[in-house]
Order: C-alpha cells, then structure tokens, then sequence
C-alpha cells in the first residue's frame, strides 16, 4: 500500500466509525480547522440548578462556571503552535489553556491533542497519553480534535510493532489507541454516542509533518 492509498484507506476507515477527517497542507491550517469548530458549536455549559438562591461560597463557585467562555484546552502543542493558536482565539474571546485540566472537569469545548501514529487498516489514532492533562483533553472535552502527521500513518498495526516496542521500552506510559468518537450500546443495545468521552472525533491530516 502506497502513501496516497494509505491515507485514503484511513480516512475511509475513520469516517466509517463517525470521525471527521480533513487533509491540511500546514499546521496553520488545521489550528484554524479548530477555532471554526469551536466557533460553530454550542458553548459547553455546567447543568446546574438552584443558582439563583443565596449560596455559600463552594456552590456559588460552582455555579460561575455556568458563565465560562468557550474553552479550548491544548497541552500537546509545540510553542510556536500554541502562540498561533492564541493569535487566533484572542479576537473571537476562546479561551486557551494548555495545562491544570483537572480544574475544569465540567468540561471543555474541544481538545486538542497530537497523535503519534494512524493505523488505516482501521482508521485508529495512537497517542502517547502518558501526560494527565493530553489524557483528559481527549475525556472531558464535548470534541476531540487530533491532529496527526501524514508520514505517521501505517499501513496495518503490526507495521508499528517496531516503533511501539521502543514506545513501551521507555517506562510505564498511558498509550491510547482510539477509533471514533466515544460510544456504547450498553443500554438496550441502543448505540450511543459521548457517553464516555467526547461526542466528536475529528482528525487533522496534516501533509507537511
């Protein structure tokens, strides 16, 4: 399987299990993928009731969460690329953070995140999760944007047992292997989506890295 056919095969298999796929020639390009994303959607908001009575100070705060912007959280982005993203967000009023994600566990708009490497054979995303705040961005964020290099796409999973030996021979880490968006049937065997995570996947192909 050639490179071109590769990640064809890939985004055949992703977009089969509900992902969203698009090829960008630069970075630049995907960051702006996401900031329409998040434009787009609905802001994430805390369900919370009973804020309008006298409260004390823990649920009063918990209540101000209500009020929070929209939040792209990215703790995976190089410097350059977090200074771009911040150009971008600052004028539409995102707000950007990019660690202490356990602070904002009522959720997140969309996180941001890199992948190590795509399987086509199955549309899968292999990140290195090894970090606590890239674990959560792809847990409590209502979309999960992965951004992923198009020569970092395999053929099959036995084509990265090479590159996964060394990734594991490093120490305990947190490897993650994902396809689609979050789902379950546990409930009457009715296919749910975001259930467990978030109810978007979308994946960046980007052709320069």
């Amino acid at each position: 399987m050639n490179r071109n056919q590769c990640i064809q095969t890939f985004i055949s298999k992703a977009e089969a299990v509900s992902a969203g796929v698009i090829t960008v020639p630069h970075v630049q390009q995907a960051l702006e993928h996401v900031v329409t994303l998040c434009t787009d959607k609905e802001a994430c908001r805390l369900l919370a009731s009973g804020c309008e009575h006298p409260l004390s100070q823990e649920p009063a705060d918990l209540c101000r969460l209500k009020e929070w912007s929209k939040i792209i959280a990215a703790p995976d982005l190089a410097a350059g690329d977090l200074e771009t993203l911040t150009n971008l967000c600052r004028p539409l009023g995102i707000r950007l953070i990019e660690k202490g994600l356990h602070s904002h566990l009522g959720g997140l708009d969309i996180g941001l995140t890199w992948a190590r490497y795509g399987i086509a054979e199955n549309g899968t995303l292999v990140l290195d999760s090894s970090r606590e705040d890239i674990r959560l961005a792809g847990m409590i964020s209502e979309i999960h944007t992965v951004l992923i290099g198009a020569s970092s796409i395999a053929a099959t999973a036995d084509d990265l047992l090479e590159p996964l030996t060394r990734l594991f021979a490093d120490g305990p880490n947190y490897t993650a292997f994902i396809t689609g968006a979050s789902r379950t049937a546990d409930i009457e065997r009715v296919l749910a989506l975001g259930v467990h995570g978030p109810l978007e996947l979308h994946i960046c192909i980007v052709q320069d890295c």
